[in-house]
């Protein structure tokens, strides 16, 4: 038992270490034969080039610390992956900046299964957040796991999707595992937990802060066999993902969008640069040579209850809205209707689940 102790306790270490990356890590687990409690010993430490702040973090722990993360990794039931682990997921491992250890919450083993990414917007439109939720739950059907980063809008969307189909969903993090964030998404992470993973290279009790968000991006590319946009700024961190996941030798797919639209700027700029197109879901294991696995995802969609036929102004309003955001205002231009109408149209429309009303006064029609 102590040995057990002693074992847990230099992996804990280990993954504490500051600026520790794989190859640093994979040299220091060599050096000391293969034994992580041999390579926190000083002697281990001097015989491997290391950054400043990891060797001066390994002559002097912060033993506090370290008490703490062994209290929470005893009451979460949280694993540590190390590089050099054979659980350690060997796509990750290939990938440039791969992280030196891994705290996971849930099932590590889902980390080596065939993933996709989906990222995009927090601020997606309703037809995009129902495309992400829709994708994802038909790649989950075909067998891959759906990988995202918790964060609200398209990522929380593609978790769900997944949940929903029953499969298997990866959320990487941005801050220690002993949180989540957003708060708001603490019932949706604990249902990944428990279909899925939950993964950070950040040791707990660590808080969001920015670069942690754009780090944990590499990790999410790195994961998967390819990165899927839906709804991107052109200036977003969805089109990082992409690019890291390009630099992997990964695919990179887009969704493409209304050129009006600011949110199809991203994924434009994608296929620009060379991203598959992608139009149904099954263009995806196209391209990536993935066989349905599932023959029910060969078949049509049943196809769902009409709704009721609308009278001929509400007809003229949704055609007039069209398939991108518009305001109130933008809509009595369009239509000539006068704006009390239009006011209370789309409030019965929003009320009927055939509009959803989005930041700054505008509307956007519902699949």
């Amino acid at each position: 038992m102590l040995a057990l102790m002693e074992a847990t306790a230099a992996r804990a270490l280990l993954a504490r270490v500051p600026e520790l990356g794989a190859a640093q890590l994979t040299a220091l687990i060599a050096a000391a034969g293969g034994e992580p409690g041999r390579a926190v010993e000083a002697r281990t430490a001097r015989a491997v080039e290391l950054p400043a702040a990891a060797r001066g973090f390994l002559a002097a722990p912060d033993a506090a610390a370290l008490a703490a993360d062994l209290d929470w990794l005893a009451a979460s039931g949280a694993t540590i992956l190390l590089c050099t682990d054979a659980g350690y997921p060997a796509l990750l491992r290939q990938a440039p900046a791969a992280p030196a250890a891994l705290y996971v919450l849930g099932d590590a083993g889902v980390l080596s299964s065939p993933q996709l990414a989906m990222v995009g917007s927090r601020s997606p439109t309703p037809a995009g957040r129902a495309t992400a939720r829709e994708f994802a739950a038909w790649f989950a059907r075909a067998g891959l796991t759906v990988t995202s980063g918790l964060a609200a809008g398209i990522d929380a969307a593609s978790h769900e999707g997944a949940l929903q189909a029953r499969g298997l969903t990866v959320a990487v993090c941005g801050t220690g595992l002993d949180r989540v964030q957003p708060p708001e998404h603490a019932a949706l992470a604990a249902r990944i937990a428990a279909r899925g993973a939950l993964v950070s290279e950040y040791p707990p009790r660590t808080v969001p802060q920015r670069e942690h968000f754009v780090r944990r991006n590499r990790i999410i590319a790195g994961l998967a066999l390819g990165t899927l946009v839906l709804e991107a700024a052109r200036q977003s961190g969805s089109l990082l993902t992409a690019r890291l996941a390009a630099e992997a030798g990964r695919e990179v797919f887009a969704i493409p969008g209304s050129i009006h639209s600011p949110l199809s700027r991203g994924p434009h700029q994608l296929l620009r640069d060379g991203a598959k197109l992608v139009e149904a879901a099954a263009d995806v294991l196209a391209e990536l040579n993935i066989p349905l696995m599932n023959e029910g995802l060969m078949e049509a969609p049943t196809p769902l209850e009409k709704p009721p036929v609308l009278d001929k102004e509400y007809e003229m309003l949704l055609d007039a809205l069209g398939f991108e955001p518009a305001t109130a205002d933008t809509l009595v231009a369009r239509t000539g209707l006068p704006g009390e109408s239009v006011a209370s149209m789309l409030l019965i429309l929003e009320l009927d689940g055939r509009v959803a009303a989005l930041p700054g006064g505008r509307y956007g029609r519902t699949p």
